[in-house]
């Protein structure tokens, strides 16, 4: 059935009344329309009383009257070209100097009388309710809605601004609920796409207190861009099949619907979906009652939701099957997904552990879920891991479903993080929402520290705040946020575009990684009490940080602790990167250290290149804890907080053989460096009794060491020196430490000409633990869900770094299993090490295991299973088959399009393909940027992951001249601009020393 006879199928509950049709398209008026509605002079009626007596002074009048309205109107016409004009040389960016003076002098009236100019909306409305009414068309991929929104006036205005991108507005009407109701009459109204905003202008003012209703009629695409109203495919016994769903955040809210799209504007609202009754639809909240047409078409309508931004709003379409289950309070939750994966059972474990979780946040924060239901929705694309839509969470499925058969382990545990954190959500986002987006660490960063102690809640014997938090949380970050191109946590949003650039890994790991310092300070009980009070002030409406330290401070002060929350935590949000702290011993004889603190930067440079940015005013306020220790004891742990650049602190106890050891457990945000006789006593504990020092330190220590010599804070042999214990390492998360500091040194070295006495190096000291774990049995019956965690992560860390550096005897097994895979059909490859062995064997062997792997690929329908295939394919030795597989994902709908990007970045970690991706990235970046460039993370994940590892002169040059040519303005371009600059430094400077070192060296 054609479109417009499917329009006939539309909800409508617009009143009778006078409606403006003045724009039929709805699309937007010419610019000028935006510069002259408001400057039209308004006309007064002069009553004139005519006596007999001046019938010819009235005559006179009446022609002196029409000479100067003929003046007027002239003036008034050249006043509208002249304004045109001026609008038009600003969109084109020509106007001249003179102009540019006039526009700056009159932009502040501007601004002021044309207030969709503003990269804000205006503050004189607040948007209390909305009814919207959908009809989706599946057929055809389209969708018409009717939006009914009440508003309060705040201020008097007879402009209404809000929100309203790629949508054909065809109809509005502005009505009066209060002391005059009826129609209001509208001048104009037209779109401002600079902005993504719709303005009607008004014949009279709105007035303060008063309550107004906005009625507009809309049709839009459902859009193939994974932003908005979006659609996705899946293919089931043989059948394709087709689904819509939503992704509104952060700004995207406005693609389905006119709204007041910003996080401050919380308002309720009431959906109805009209479709196609083969299919089913889902929204925030539960459908309160359902009509069937005669013609085959449903009519779901939603109850109303609480007060909530409309960015979490969220709706779908789809033909999915569900399972559900219940929390002891009465929740009903379900995981909807393809009705073969949820018969298979693949969403079982994710609809368990959210169970669990809604229970534990709300015993945790002492505040109930807010809402009867909670839905999880598996899709097969997406443009993140996940959305925390409030009672309606959408994932990927590969961070989701579960196959415990062929699940890796690794798997597991990052899918049960995901979930984790959408969970988190609903409390910190959902319920209380950051005022605006300098602030989205605020959500990000809460939710993101509790995957760590949600997942402890899960799985106490996994320790993950303790542990995995250290490798995967704070060394990360850190790496980001010692570049110079770092940025504040909570940073300025000036522009729309800046809205994008907020959503980082500074925002969720610095973020994760602050608030657990804090925790840390303030001690477990206060913490909650602080987040329980947070949450029950702010609940259903906004919060700044401000809100959060001021809570933090009441709770201390409960407790007797006068710690100023703001004072401390400011330098630590308002301020980008972190401090290194120093600590030297004195030579005098009364026990007394040294303790500075200075900005780390990988690039010590940049301080005199840019003194602007590093102001002699960075400094922290520093919760230093620290222990001391000989060969057999450790101290219990002391805190000694910084806030001078150098302090001196006498040391109880202290003698020249003892160490000792700051930032305990690595709690706090910053790295610590020793004077080189403390760090060769650390490392001569490490050698000789590695467990007086606990787990975290160890791996603390080795990230530091290695960090600290890459920025030169240390000579280069210090961080080998201290890998010399590893074969003395019982416990994963050291080894997990070493292994990614490696890795950063083997991309660093792996095309040098000696890059052998390197990988060399590495396989001594992974031999002996290598050959003391072995493998893990080949057993079909071998289950993740039995997996014991540390044993499991540790043999697998090792038999990475012993096939990754070329350990024959790993190369061997890697090939006899891919052997017997193919020649008996039946993979009985462990699941944690498939990664592993399917690389290797791809690197290994010949065109026909890549061939047999995308066969593979293909033809699984697991989603975990079909993400490591990929990721082998991109490890062939051969660059026809890497060639190729860059084409088939970026050409084909073969690979998903979430996955397009890390076929891309993997390809380029394989040193044989790195030249290959770097000139694939430069040659398809305009298809690339334009599929993925309004997608938060994709972007700036596909920039870092091509270039992060480009590290010669030409390189670099390229690098600058590919941004030059390409107009690229995106943060990530600075930052990879730093970081192969980094790169290229650092060969230069130290890449002699440190293979000196190593030919010298009596441990190779």
């Amino acid at each position: 059935m054609a479109l417009e006879d499917k329009r006939g199928k539309g909800l409508s509950f617009t009143q009778m009344g006078i409606e403006d049709n003045s724009m039929s398209n709805g699309r937007g008026l010419p610019d000028q329309w935006a510069d002259t509605v408001v400057v039209r002079p308004r006309t007064t009626e002069r009553h004139i009383t005519v006596h007999k007596r001046l019938v010819l002074g009235f005559a006179v009048s009446i022609l002196t009257l029409i000479a100067v309205t003929a003046v007027a109107v002239l003036l008034g016409v050249r006043f509208d070209e002249c304004s045109t004009e001026s609008v038009h040389r600003a969109a084109n960016g020509t106007s001249t100097k003179s102009n540019q003076s006039r526009d700056s002098q009159s932009n502040h009236r501007e601004e002021d009388t044309q207030p969709w100019r503003h990269v804000r909306l205006p503050a004189s409305l607040r948007p209390r309710h909305y009814d919207l009414k959908l009809s989706v068309y599946m057929d055809n991929f389209t969708f018409s809605g009717e939006v009914n929104i009440e508003v309060e006036c705040i201020t008097s205005t007879r402009f209404i601004v809000l929100h309203a991108d790629r949508l054909e507005l065809e109809k509005a009407v502005v009505y009066s609920d209060s002391k005059k109701p009826g129609v209001m009459r509208i001048n104009r109204r037209f779109s401002y796409p600079a902005n993504q905003v719709y303005v009607i202008a008004l014949h009279r003012e709105l007035k303060p207190l008063r309550t107004y209703k906005i009625n507009i009629t809309f049709e839009a695409q459902i859009e193939n861009e994974l932003l908005g109203f979006f659609r996705s495919s899946y293919v089931l016994n043989g059948e394709k099949r087709f689904l819509a769903v939503t992704q509104f955040s952060p700004t995207h809210a406005r693609k389905a619907f006119p709204c007041f799209d910003e996080p401050i504007y919380k308002a309720t609202f009431k959906i109805s979906l009209k479709h196609d009754s083969t299919y089913l639809s889902l929204s925030n909240m539960p459908v309160e009652t359902s009509l069937m047409d005669e013609d085959g078409w449903v009519t779901n309508h939603f109850a109303r939701t609480p007060r909530m931004s409309t960015y979490y709003l969220a709706w779908a379409v789809c033909n999915f099957t569900y399972k559900e289950t219940f929390t002891e309070s009465g929740v009903v939750i379900r995981l909807y997904g393809r009705p073969n994966a949820i018969q298979r059972g693949s969403g079982d474990y994710a609809l368990q552990i959210t169970k669990r979780l809604l229970q534990f946040y709300e015993e945790y924060f002492k505040v109930k879920y807010s809402l009867p239901k909670l839905d999880l929705l598996a899709v097969p694309k997406h443009p993140y891991a996940a959305m925390e839509n409030w009672g309606l969470s959408v994932f990927v499925e590969q961070k989701i479903l579960l196959e415990p058969e062929v699940s890796s382990f690794s798997y597991l545990m990052e899918l049960t993080m995901v979930v984790v954190h959408e969970i988190c959500h609903q409390w910190f986002g959902d319920l209380v929402t950051p005022v605006w987006w300098e602030d989205v660490w605020l959500k990000e960063g809460f939710a993101h520290f509790f995957e760590y102690v949600g997942t402890d809640f899960l799985f106490p014997k996994w320790n993950m705040e303790k542990q995995r938090f250290l490798t995967d949380v704070l060394h990360e970050v850190m790496l980001l946020d010692g570049l110079a191109s770092s940025h504040p946590i909570s940073q300025e949003v000036f522009q729309a575009a800046d809205i994008d650039r907020v959503f980082d890994w500074i925002a969720y790991k610095k973020g994760a990684a602050l608030i657990r310092m804090l925790a840390n300070v303030m001690g477990q009980s206060v913490f909650q009490r602080g987040l329980n009070d947070y949450l029950m002030t702010h609940m259903y409406g906004n919060a700044a940080r401000d809100d959060l330290w001021n809570k933090f401070s009441e709770a201390l002060q409960r407790e007797g602790k006068e710690i100023n929350i703001k004072e401390v935590m400011d330098c630590w949000t308002l301020q980008m990167g972190y401090p290194v702290v120093t600590i030297s011993k004195n030579d005098s004889l009364d026990n007394s250290v040294i303790i500075s603190q200075e900005h780390f930067v990988y690039d010590a440079d940049a301080k005199t290149r840019n003194p602007g940015v590093f102001k002699a005013s960075f400094q922290w306020q520093i919760p230093l804890s620290f222990s001391i220790g000989n060969s057999t004891h450790i101290s219990p742990e002391s805190i000694i907080w910084i806030s001078n650049r150098t302090e001196s602190h006498k040391i109880s106890l202290m003698d020249e053989s003892m160490w000792l050891l700051g930032n305990i457990n690595q709690t706090g945000y910053f790295r610590v460096n020793y004077d080189l006789q403390n760090w060769k006593l650390l490392i001569k504990q490490l050698l000789k009794n590695p467990t007086v020092i606990s787990v975290g330190n160890r791996a603390g220590l080795i990230d530091d060491v290695f960090n600290l010599a890459r920025a030169g804070y240390l000579p280069q042999n210090i961080p080998l020196e201290i890998i010399h214990y590893l074969p003395q390492e019982k416990e994963f998360l050291p080894w997990h430490a070493a292994s990614r500091s490696l890795y950063q040194l083997d991309k660093l070295l792996d095309r040098t000409e000696e890059y052998s006495l390197f990988s060399d190096y590495v396989l001594k000291q992974v031999a002996s633990m290598y050959h003391r774990l072995g493998w893990p049995n080949s057993s079909s019956d071998s289950s993740v869900m039995q997996a014991v965690y540390q044993t499991e992560q540790l043999q697998r860390e090792v038999l990475m770094l012993a096939c990754s550096f070329g350990n024959k005897h790993c190369h061997r097994q890697a090939i006899a299993l891919i052997s017997d895979w193919i020649s008996s059909n039946k993979n009985r490859i462990p699941p944690n090490v498939r990664d592993i062995v399917y690389c290797t064997g791809v690197s290994l062997m010949d065109e026909d295991v890549w061939e047999f792997i995308w066969m593979k690929f293909h033809s699984t329908s697991a989603v975990s299973e079909k993400k490591v295939l990929l990721e082998a394919l991109t490890c062939s030795d051969n660059t026809y088959l890497l060639n190729r597989l860059l084409n088939l994902s970026l050409t084909s709908d073969l690979v998903p399009d979430q996955d397009v990007i890390d076929v891309i970045i993997h390809v380029g970690r394989n040193p044989h393909g790195r030249q290959l991706a770097w000139r694939y990235f430069r040659e398809k970046w305009d298809i690339l940027n334009s599929r993925y460039g309004e997608a938060l993370f994709m972007n700036s994940k596909l920039i870092n992951g091509v270039t992060e590892f480009l590290n010669t002169e030409t390189e670099l040059s390229e690098l600058k001249e590919f941004i030059r040519s390409s107009g690229g303005v995106a943060a990530a371009f600075a930052r990879a601009v730093e970081i192969v600059g980094a790169n290229v430094r650092w060969h230069r400077l130290y890449e002699q020393q440190f293979y000196q070192w190593l030919r010298k060296s009596p441990n190779l």
